[in-house]
């Protein structure tokens, strides 16, 4: 019924017909056929205590813009291909992981925006990998959008900003939950998010987004 009232148009070149059109949903694939555990450019090779990072593209060109269109234009068919560029990714590269948990927004912006978008990339993905997906973080308090602050403002800003969600322990307690979200940057939003975890009894935790920016 949404397409036939409002038809999907490409973010990437603006043709009519779908939200992502084949050549454009290609640049996804920018990193499918990469080995494992290359570099991130980050002060660490990996944002302890993560044990493995995995991204599908760069954040620029047709990926930016759709990950915009679904973040801030309600967009949410875009979570489709999105997830499925992520799951294309773990399958080729990924270690173990038994759990996908989206990194949450704050609860008064997923009220405003009417959904998380990080939820939604979770529930697409989960089918996909073969992984069942759990909310099992909340955003304890509002925070500053990472990508308004500098490298060393960001991990201050995100410290304490998670929790577990209440009744969650048991689904996170000896098992390695991958944690799901939209774009890498420095990688402290993950980094808090793991600790988050390992406190809850994780025995390992890893990422997997759909872009980094560089």
């Amino acid at each position: 019924m949404l397409d036939l009232v409002l038809p999907a148009s490409c973010a990437g070149c603006a043709a009519e017909g779908t939200v992502l059109c084949p050549r454009c949903e290609r640049t996804l694939e920018t990193r499918l056929d990469l080995p494992p555990g290359v570099p991130l450019g980050l002060p660490a090779a990996m944002p302890l205590p993560l044990a493995q990072v995995e991204w599908c593209a760069p954040f620029s060109g047709a990926v930016r813009v759709a990950l915009h269109r679904l973040k801030y234009s309600g967009e949410r068919r875009l979570a489709a291909p999105l997830a499925g560029a992520m799951a294309a990714r773990w399958l080729a590269a990924g270690a173990g992981g038994e759990l996908l948990v989206p990194v949450p927004v704050h609860a008064e912006r997923a009220s405003r925006r009417g959904y998380d978008q990080a939820f939604l990339l979770a529930a697409c993905a989960s089918s996909r990998i073969g992984r069942p997906w759990h909310p099992a973080l909340e955003r304890t308090r509002r925070t500053t959008p990472q990508f308004e602050l500098g490298r060393q403002a960001r991990r201050s800003n995100v410290s304490g900003a998670f929790a577990l969600r209440t009744g969650s322990g048991p689904c996170v307690k000896g098992k390695w939950p991958i944690l799901i979200d939209d774009v890498l940057t420095t990688g402290s939003t993950l980094v808090a998010c793991a600790e988050v975890l390992y406190e809850a009894g994780a025995v390992a935790v890893s990422a997997l987004t759909v872009a980094r920016e560089r």
